[in-house]
């Protein structure tokens, strides 16, 4: 795992431990979704998986890829069998 220090030079132990993660907050941001929306997928079990850690929610940025991915196969498939767009 990468080590990463603060300004002070101390190791910043908390970014190198969330490295690859994304808060949902910041998830929202890049989708360009609201917080409420992914919560909404999270309670429908729809949209990137996700984990717990106290009240915060984190998504691992290669499942949400991986995720997006999944949802331009299905619409390829889609659009190849005529459903709607």
């Amino acid at each position: 795992m990468q080590e990463l220090t603060n300004p002070k030079g101390g190791r910043d132990t908390s970014r190198a431990l969330l490295n690859g993660w994304i808060s949902r907050s910041d998830l929202a941001l890049e989708l360009e979704v609201t917080e409420g929306t992914l919560r909404r997928w999270t309670a429908e079990r729809w949209g990137p998986p996700c984990i717990r850690a106290g009240r915060k929610v984190y998504y691992r940025r290669s499942a949400v890829v991986e995720w997006l991915e999944e949802q331009e196969a299905a619409d390829h498939r889609r659009a190849r069998r005529g459903g709607r767009r």
